[in-house]
């Protein structure tokens, strides 16, 4: 059975977000700062019209990927027809994110993937005519495909096909801005391509190098280093490069994370499904002027902001690389530096996107994510459900009931945001060791950094000097043991 998606004629609009409001913010919004690198974001546009339709398929590893007007194509082999129906919708976000029109899309049910053609050979036909009829130049199926699935389509359909993984990792590469992130696309685009190189024709063939080949006689000249295993090589060599690169810098990574944590200073993570609103949160809490766009994976590059509880604490807050259901492996392996901000935080705000149609499968998918990160799995989590404002009531009560750590919030209006503040405070750790001091007055320092650092129970001035009952923290005994009586 085919089932053509009529949601996906015209613009997707991602998740069927009519007043363009997905990643709960308009972007102009003053408490998303200046944005600086929305004009840098947006410097390089794809021209419509352009694109070459592929005559020759065989040449599709050599060609540069690009995405312009495409049908998309998914099996639906469990689950209901809603879940199959917002798994294609979301990869009409991802493949809008990416640059592309998408013109259409068919879901077939089947119990698996067809292993030849994915679709099945007769809907693989039918998917051809379709293609044909609206003009795509580009086929996007929804999953991973073998090597030989994707050969075998696109004989069938005549146009380049691609699959969610290429489609994301080439989203990743559109968006990484920092050396690190873009080392880190480099390495999974290349993971990925490794096993799908291949050769055809006398081209992919070389004759022996040295003296054979200057002429040593009848013979002696033999079929040499063939062009796909010279391919295969140098990408292990460029594979190992940036290894090396990444292993460097997940030191400095590393030496900055440490640094904060030797002044004691609490981390709090921000993670969640893609396009959530995670740096619209990060933005509205510090003001930070994270770039805030309505796409999915606008934000790759970790960003740090130094924060303040209402009493005086302070804290860090990490916005991270967002999630996405089926993320692939070949990322979550490039990113794991990245990804272990989260796994040396003290809290976890696990920001869902409270209007989209499937939260609770947002909050598992990330989850999933989570578990391969070490030390992740054993964090305190708060449940953040964002975009109230264009939330179902009904929907937001059932996740509040289902998570009792969780609270409503909306980035845009800022409702929620205060209630936010005071979990995070109640959750950071406090001071717990009590204390008993004689602090001169002459030592007016000391006392400021007691308030500063130290819960004030009770204090008394004296002739000798201001007696203070109070907590702190443990490694902060020592500042205070002169005083002690």
């Amino acid at each position: 059975m085919t089932r053509r998606n009529t949601v996906l004629t015209g613009k997707a609009a991602a998740l069927a977000d009519p007043d363009n409001l997905l990643d709960g913010v308009e972007p102009t919004a003053d408490y998303d700062g200046e944005q600086f690198d929305r004009e840098e974001r947006a410097a390089l546009r794809r021209v419509s019209g352009l694109s070459t339709e592929l005559t020759d398929v065989t040449e599709v590893e050599y060609r540069q990927l690009r995405l312009e007007r495409v049908v998309l194509a998914a099996v639906w082999t469990d689950g209901t027809v809603t879940d199959a129906e917002n798994s294609l919708r979301e990869l009409a976000a991802l493949a809008e994110t990416a640059g592309s029109t998408v013109l259409d899309g068919v879901i077939q049910r089947r119990q698996s993937p067809d292993p030849a053609t994915f679709l099945g050979k007769g809907k693989a036909q039918e998917l051809r005519d379709i293609v044909a009829s609206e003009g795509a130049d580009t086929v996007i199926c929804d999953g991973e495909l073998a090597p030989g699935q994707r050969r075998a389509l696109e004989d069938v359909v005549k146009v380049k096909v691609i699959d969610r993984t290429a489609l994301i990792l080439d989203i990743f590469a559109q968006h990484a801005k920092s050396r690190e992130g873009k080392a880190q696309v480099e390495l999974a685009q290349l993971q990925y391509l490794l096993p799908r190189l291949r050769g055809w024709g006398e081209s992919m063939s070389r004759q022996a190098g040295g003296r054979v080949a200057g002429g040593e006689g009848i013979g002696s000249r033999g079929p040499g280093e063939t062009k796909i295993e010279l391919d295969r090589r140098r990408i292990n060599t460029r594979m190992a490069k940036l290894r090396r690169e990444i292993s460097l810098m997940k030191t400095g990574r590393d030496t900055k994370r440490h640094s904060r944590k030797a002044g004691h200073v609490p981390s709090v993570a921000i993670a969640g499904y893609t396009n959530a609103g995670k740096s619209s949160i990060l933005n509205r809490i510090t003001g930070a002027g994270v770039l805030v766009e309505n796409q999915l994976f606008a934000t790759l590059d970790p960003t740090v902001r130094r924060a303040e509880t209402a009493d005086g604490r302070e804290y860090t807050l990490v916005d991270t690389v967002g999630f996405v259901r089926a993320l692939p492996h070949q990322l979550v392996e490039a990113f794991r530096s990245t990804l272990e901000e989260v796994g040396d935080c003290d809290l976890l705000l696990h920001v869902v996107d409270g209007s989209h149609p499937d939260p609770e499968g947002q909050i598992s998918a990330v989850r999933e994510v989570l578990a391969q990160v070490e030390g992740a799995g054993d964090l305190k989590e708060i449940i953040v459900i964002n975009k109230a404002d264009a939330s179902d009531p009904e929907v937001l009560d059932r996740l509040t009931r289902r998570h009792k750590h969780s609270v409503v919030v909306s980035a845009r209006t800022g409702q929620g945001i205060d209630a936010l503040l005071t979990l995070i405070a109640d959750e950071l750790p406090k001071p717990d060791v009590e204390i008993d001091v004689l602090i001169p007055y002459e030592r007016g320092d000391v006392l400021n950094r007691l308030h500063e650092n130290g819960e004030i129970l009770a204090s008394e001035h004296t002739p000798e000097g201001t007696r203070v009952h109070a907590k702190v923290h443990a490694h902060r005994i020592g500042d205070y043991t002169a005083y002690r009586v």
